[in-house]
């Protein structure tokens, strides 16, 4: 039976709490390692840029990606980042095929693709963003990020614990300090440094603590060893799963990104281009198939 989309795990979709309040700017500069840029805080918020910590690193961004058109289509960068790396709330972009970009947007505009938990900021600022912006500049930032290297920024850690969270902005963080509480059957995946990360420093890591025993089951149904739940990854996705012309990659991506596309794929709220084969292919699939299968792909190199 498939889910419904009221059975979405708030783990894989953290939503900010209604008192919710971002800390004050106090009118400092903010530094990364390895960069002689500096923003405040105000900046690294602001929804019209995006923070270029390393700009030896990457082409020029186009203005698009830089500072978005004001007043609907936000800065492609800030979410995704300078250089492509997104985080656990969103995508990473980096090295996508440029056509494969070019059609989400069209879904995210036709509401073909929409989101499984509505209010989320993420996937609400990307559904007004592709409703806006113009054919023209959509293939322009389409172009940028597919010509990115992707990076491995995440490590997955199988494990009984994990820290306790808290959400910081539409994502995980660890408390401070540290604490331990039981995993389940959860995926918990946090920033290793969340000050670079709400700085937007494109070159902070990732740890995803999955549950004991997800890597082997996750290899299996990835290769296609359990062929009566799903067949194998690489049919369609290529025999290093780093993607076929428009099909994209899916190796060493976040695993909270990847279990929620295969939950959005399940439910039915992922309804784009090609989504009727991997609705197909996730149906026999249970929640801790998905798990397993994300944390699995985690572990690969992009």
């Amino acid at each position: 039976m498939a889910m419904a989309a009221e059975d979405s795990p708030a783990w894989a979709y953290p939503v900010n709490p209604p008192d919710f309040k971002p800390v004050p700017d106090d009118g400092s500069i903010r530094r990364v390692p390895d960069s002689t840029a500096g923003f405040t805080l105000s900046q690294v918020r602001d929804l019209f840029l995006a923070p270029d910590w390393h700009p030896e690193a990457h082409p020029q961004m186009p203005s698009v990606v830089a500072r978005g058109l004001k007043p609907e289509v936000f800065a492609c960068g800030y979410c995704h980042r300078a250089e492509g790396t997104g985080g656990p709330e969103n995508a990473s972009l980096a090295g996508l095929p440029m056509a494969y970009i070019i059609q989400q947007l069209a879904d995210y505009k036709s509401g073909a693709r929409s989101t499984a938990v509505a209010n989320r900021a993420p996937q609400a600022l990307m559904i007004k963003t592709a409703k806006a912006i113009t054919d023209e500049d959509a293939r322009t930032a389409a172009a940028y990020f597919s010509g990115l290297e992707p990076k491995s920024n995440i490590k997955v850690v199988e494990s009984d614990f994990a820290p306790k969270t808290f959400v910081a902005n539409w994502f995980l963080a660890a408390i401070t300090p540290r604490a331990q509480e039981s995993l389940g059957q959860r995926i918990i995946e946090v920033p290793d440094d969340l000050d670079r990360f709400e700085s937007r420093d494109t070159r902070v890591t990732f740890t995803a603590y999955v549950p004991p025993g997800s890597l082997d089951r996750g290899r299996a149904l990835v290769t296609g060893q359990d062929a009566s739940k799903a067949p194998a990854c690489a049919t369609c996705h290529g025999k290093d799963l780093r993607g076929v012309d428009a099909i994209p990659p899916i190796a060493g991506r976040s695993p909270s990104y990847i279990f929620r596309q295969l939950h959005e794929f399940k439910i039915g709220v992922r309804a784009g281009s090609g989504a009727g084969l991997m609705k197909d292919n996730v149906a026999k699939l249970d929640q801790g198939d998905l798990i397993a299968i994300a944390a699995y792909l985690g572990t690969l190199k992009p």
